[in-house]
């Protein structure tokens, strides 16, 4: 029998595997720059985390979760999305606390049962950051301001923010209120998901992307409208912080975001060069989660991208701005004693930082040559009997073909000014 990966999944191969490693290290290092330090949850929770935090109304928890129970019948869910899991670790081990700002950053792999497609999987992977202890829009500001550094580093360009605020616990009241009158005349022209989302939670009828139901969405009343004077105040500083980091942005009145628990600002990263399916990023503010999971009263932000969309992107744009990660050195052997010596200068080479391989299946010089090619080796280095006897042998750029004699301990200096 022959397997598969499963449906929703994807295999990273080797050659694909050094354009994730550069997203990921990029994401490292700009988070870093902002002072962000990693933290890494498990991989699945306690369902109720979820279904508490994300909204029961929600398409993810309704739909998509992996949700299953273990040998006790405790319910657990593969987690799919992170930021409730960091809240959860960040209460259980008293980093939390409203009187400090904390800032966490994560990689790693989610879970939605989804319809597979090309930038998105069942299993998916996310980076992202979380903000605790600070409900300055200042704060906002510098969130989105990373969020768009992070991107241009990766080679992205033509970046626009598109941003909203949803209001808080005062407004929200109010605007869903609106949003349940103006949807009460056309629901019934809407899809079977609308139709239960306007009994059950209106607002995530703006969710919605099916075309028929658009063209009533894109006339619904909008949130910035039913604003209360604190949360119209906080949006306006940030727009003026945005002004000041002279960062691109629209205001989209017609945004939200697809969990519950989003308060005040809401934002997405879009690049012009996508086309329609545009978005490379999506976060916001979230006051009242850290309360909503048993902590005290805590402001927090956050975004997160999924990285399979991002490295999509690099390939489609076909940037090229990193390095594939390759053999410097690669040591072709002729007969035993040289097989022998070539084994030891090998484990000398990497003892020394230098990335080495040799041949292990017997080939002969040429077909070790050719394996050197298809490796993508910088140098090969060959060694037989007489280069043995005069203790240096012959190093060739793979790049240049140029070709000098070097002595066995003159290769890493040598190595080191190729």
């Amino acid at each position: 029998m022959k397997y598969a990966a499963a449906r929703g999944t994807k295999d990273i191969l080797p050659e694909e595997a050094s354009l994730w490693q550069f997203v990921e290290e990029t994401g490292r290092e700009v988070f870093e720059l902002y002072n962000y330090k990693e933290i890494r949850t498990p991989i699945f929770e306690s369902t109720d985390l979820f279904t508490r935090s994300i909204g029961s109304t929600t398409d993810i928890v309704k739909k998509e979760m992996y949700t299953f129970p273990d040998r006790k019948g405790r319910s657990l869910t593969l987690r799919p999305e992170e930021t409730a899991p960091v809240v959860r670790a960040g209460l259980e081990n008293n980093l939390i606390s409203p009187d400090q700002l904390i800032k966490l950053y994560y990689l790693g792999p989610m879970f939605r049962y989804e319809r597979p497609q090309a930038g998105r999987q069942r299993q998916f992977h996310q980076a992202g950051i979380e903000a605790f202890g600070s409900a300055d829009p200042m704060l906002d500001a510098e969130v989105i301001q990373l969020s768009v550094k992070l991107f241009e580093k990766i080679g992205l360009k033509d970046l626009e923010v598109d941003i909203n605020s949803v209001g808080d616990k005062k407004c929200q009241p109010l605007y869903r209120e609106a949003i349940q009158k103006y949807f009460k005349e056309n629901i019934k022209h809407m899809c079977d998901d609308c139709k239960e989302r306007f009994e059950l939670n209106p607002l995530r009828i703006l969710d919605c992307k099916e075309a028929p139901c658009q063209k009533y969405i894109e006339k619904a009343p909008a949130a910035i409208d039913y604003l209360c004077a604190e949360c119209k105040m906080h949006f306006e500083q940030v727009v003026r912080w945005l002004d000041g980091l002279e960062i691109r942005y629209r205001i989209n009145d017609r945004l939200v975001r697809g969990l519950d628990y989003y308060t005040r600002t809401a934002f997405e990263v879009v690049s012009k060069q996508l086309g329609a399916q545009n978005a490379v990023c999506g976060g916001g503010r979230y006051d009242d989660l850290v309360e909503e999971l048993g902590g005290k009263p805590t402001p927090a932000i956050g975004f997160a991208i999924g990285l399979e969309r991002v490295i999509e992107i690099v390939k489609q744009l076909q940037i090229t701005n990193y390095e594939l990660r390759i053999v410097d050195l690669f040591i072709a052997t002729i007969g035993d004693r040289a097989r022998e010596f070539g084994f030891k200068l090998l484990a000398d080479a990497r003892n020394k930082g230098i990335s080495s391989d040799m041949d292990y299946l017997g080939k002969s010089l040429k077909a070790q040559m050719k394996s050197a090619d298809r490796l993508g080796a910088k140098h090969v280095y060959i060694i037989g009997d007489e280069e043995l006897k005069k203790r240096l042998a012959v190093l060739k750029n793979m790049k240049t073909a140029e070709q000098k004699e070097v002595a066995f301990d003159k290769l890493e200096e040598e190595l080191k000014h190729a």
